[in-house]
């Protein structure tokens, strides 16, 4: 493709602006916004340059000047949406300042229902992510732990928040879709699966089921799923 970069580049590295010349029509929180703009409402599918130039009212190819590439056009969206986290004083505990990330990680996903799909390590290293990263380390600096054991912990709960709020997005949509509600069709998934435990084909399901049902709603799940994962977090007790 005419003019693409042949070597890696991080769009926070480039100047927004050059010392020569005139000063540019548009800064780069005007085209996150214009793109955060157009996700929000419609979806990461309708993001396109062409989309953004028209947001802002430019040509295609100007936009090109400010951002090369459509991964730099996300990298400038997640970075955007990550200045809404509001920092809070860390308390004393570990596990519930690292069960505080993982909800307000969560809403934040919830409020921009694309960014689990453009969620990546490459973004993870922008200016207002770095700014709610060493946030996050400062919430664990009661876990006696090594500084890299923290930026594994932060890395798996981000992990986890992420996948969760994209399954919770899915059913959500798959709910719009259907004549009747998720609970009636739980319960008439729950029923079948009632039945065919109780042919005693499945002895290990059925006790498992019977032992542990686990959480019956998505709050609890979610509880659940931070719990075990800090669990093998916690510093080990010495006999």
């Amino acid at each position: 493709m005419a003019g693409r970069a042949t070597e890696p580049e991080v769009i926070w590295a480039r100047p927004e602006r050059t010392g020569r010349g005139p000063r540019p029509a548009y800064t780069r929180a005007d085209i996150a916004a214009a793109a955060v703009g157009i996700a929000d409402a419609e979806g990461l599918d309708a993001v396109s340059m062409r989309r953004v130039a028209g947001e802002l009212g430019c040509g295609t190819m100007s936009l090109y000047n400010y951002v090369p590439r459509k991964e730099d056009l996300y990298e400038l969206m997640v970075d955007a949406v990550s200045a809404e986290h509001e920092l809070w004083e860390p308390g004393g505990d570990w596990r519930a300042e690292a069960r505080r990330i993982a909800r307000v990680t969560r809403a934040l996903m919830h409020r921009h229902p694309w960014l689990p799909r453009v969620m990546s390590p490459v973004y993870g290293f922008s200016p207002h992510a770095l700014r709610f990263l060493e946030h996050c380390m400062a919430c664990l600096d009661p876990l006696d732990a090594p500084s890299g054991t923290k930026m594994q912990l932060i890395g798996m709960l981000n992990g986890c928040v992420t996948a969760y709020v994209a399954n919770e997005l899915a059913t959500a949509e798959r709910s719009r879709s259907l004549p009747w509600s998720e609970e009636q069709e739980t319960a008439v998934r729950m029923a079948y699966v009632g039945g065919q435990l109780a042919t005693g084909a499945y002895p290990r399901l059925a006790a498992a089921f019977t032992e542990d049902p686990g959480p019956v709603n998505l709050e609890g799940a979610f509880d659940l799923m931070l719990d075990r994962l800090l669990d093998g977090f916690a510093p080990k007790e010495t006999p």
